[in-house]
């Protein structure tokens, strides 16, 4: 029994949750997952996993195994790669991460073009507006927006983004235009649970930033669905300005307080400390970063 499928058929289950479903993902039969879990249970000399009817759990040993045996097939991989890709580009698979509104507005595009230049990889984008685990879910990177305080992580800066406060001209009409932050607080605002400080909006820098308490009927967990419910008149939004380009261009919302500089926040390429970081994601990463920039999507 190979020692690479059986770490493989591991990682799949422990991720997963399920042979069946680990199965699927590897490409093979239920029966042969399970048996490959079973012979490196044997070749180490202790469980890894607990089995019940419905769920497949990790052991402490499983865990400690999980925690390093993803980075261990990566760079595996990579050196397969490296030594036999030669001319025919990257090969294998890319696990991301990235929030959903982030991922469907800028990462799937991105990811085509990058997969126009590397027909031999495969991608496994992973959209949540938590931050994942990347260790235990196996990512390989992740594209995050603000500041990265996990110190078992190396965050490389990827851009600027600025935020923008919208509204549409029926609520401007209806109640008036804000003409300083401080007249936020007469108006509806719609609540952005995303953000750092959902409720607590800041506009300038330095010495001259000035912070709003705001509140408003509704409360989303989605910038873009912030920025729909301000185009129907609901309130002002502030949001990233990658989620304003269509609202915009269609009249839907106008800039609110242009005059007075917004928040800023950082996207960050996000990947494990401690280990070498894969040529493919590496690659990657660098593409994303100048396509970032050609595309103006910040």
């Amino acid at each position: 029994m190979d020692l690479i499928d059986e770490l493989k058929a591991f990682v799949a289950t422990a991720q997963t949750g399920s042979f069946t479903a680990a199965a699927e993902q590897l490409g093979v039969s239920n029966r042969l997952t399970s048996k490959y879990v079973a012979e490196l249970e044997s070749r180490l000399g202790v469980r890894l996993l607990q089995r019940t009817t419905r769920k497949v759990g990790l052991t402490p040993a499983g865990e400690d195994l999980l925690a390093r045996a993803p980075a261990l097939l990566d760079d595996l991989d990579d050196l397969i790669g490296e030594v036999s890709e030669g001319s025919r580009g990257f090969s294998g698979v890319i696990r991301i991460s990235a929030s959903v509104t982030f991922g469907e507005t800028y990462v799937t595009g991105m990811l085509d073009r990058f997969g126009l230049k590397n027909p031999a990889l495969s991608f496994d984008l992973r959209l949540s507006d938590r931050h994942v685990d990347l260790a235990s879910e196996g990512i390989d990177v992740a594209f995050r927006m603000g500041r990265t305080d996990t110190q078992s992580l190396k965050a490389l800066k990827l851009g600027g983004f600025a935020s923008l406060l919208v509204a549409s001209p029926a609520y401007l009409a209806r109640k008036g235009t804000p003409q300083a932050p401080a007249d936020l607080v007469r108006h509806d605002c719609i609540i952005d649970t995303n953000r750092r400080s959902p409720r607590r909006w800041s506009f300038g820098t330095g010495a001259s930033e000035t912070t709003v308490a705001v509140q408003g009927r509704f409360q989303v967990n989605s910038a873009r669905a912030a920025v729909e419910l301000a185009g129907k008149g609901h309130g002002l939004a502030y949001a990233p300005r990658f989620t304003l380009r269509e609202a915009l261009a269609q009249g839907l919302v106008v800039p609110v307080l242009p005059d007075h500089a917004a928040e800023m926040g950082l996207l960050n390429a996000v990947y494990l400390e401690g280990r070498v970081l894969p040529r493919k994601v590496r690659a990657l990463i660098d593409f994303a970063a100048e396509d970032i920039r050609t595309a103006d999507i910040l």
